[in-house]
């Protein structure tokens, strides 16, 4: 599902420059659950934003279902990120005016399916237990409800990979649990789930763990 190769990512602070990535070789196979764990600076993010279509490595190659997709431009990124991918992000990134409803169906209208976005939306929100809380507002909702929302968001274009980065970091202890829970049922479903934290807990859930230090993986590849 995942391959990458030699991942190098530097960034310049004025006279300085830091090796985000160095060297980040990883394999996520189908279906596997994993976390990528490590401190802040570690490269966690960095590697979130590569593996996520956010952002292209200066070096190395990517491959996200066979595809090389290190070398992509903007707009082919953009389409296999909308298509392959689904996020989930510790501060939801909801659109404060729109329902649930309609901040699950944007995916499938950015990707030219505005007939069957309602539809697609409609689901993706009942299986996460949403499906009387469509039409709310995301200042209507708690903030568990709202990573729901999310969450359906993440899978409402059935993407090949789950990425979530600290999926409860802004949640208390038992709505976290809840949250983890979700992601080990859409796991069970058979969707690759990898989950970029720093909490030992959270990433005890999976099923392996990579852990980070100064860009580089350091245990756990493979």
């Amino acid at each position: 599902m995942i391959l990458a190769e030699g991942l190098v990512k530097t960034y310049h602070l004025g006279e300085s420059t830091i090796r985000a990535l160095d060297e980040v070789s990883l394999e996520v196979r189908p279906g596997e659950m994993v976390a990528v764990m490590g401190s802040s600076g570690s490269g966690k993010s960095t590697l979130m934003h590569v593996l996520g279509c956010l952002d292209r490595p200066d070096s190395g190659s990517y491959h996200l279902k066979g595809e090389d997709v290190s070398t992509l431009p903007p707009d082919g990124l953009a389409e296999r990120r909308n298509r392959r991918i689904g996020f989930v992000f510790q501060t939801f990134n909801l659109l404060p005016r729109m329902s649930a409803l309609e901040n699950v169906e944007m995916p499938a209208l950015y990707a030219g399916r505005p007939g069957e976005a309602k539809g697609l939306a409609e689901s993706a929100l009942r299986s996460v237990g949403l499906a009387d809380r469509m039409h709310h507002a995301p200042n209507q909702l708690s903030g568990g409800q709202r990573q729901r929302v999310a969450l359906a968001r993440a899978i409402v274009m059935d993407p090949a990979v789950i990425l979530a980065d600290e999926p409860t970091g802004n949640l208390d202890s038992r709505t976290g649990q809840e949250v983890l829970a979700l992601l080990e049922e859409l796991n069970t479903q058979g969707r690759t789930v990898v989950i970029v934290t720093h909490d030992a807990e959270v990433a005890g859930h999976c099923r392996r763990i990579i852990h980070m230090r100064d860009g580089r993986i350091v245990n756990g590849e493979g």
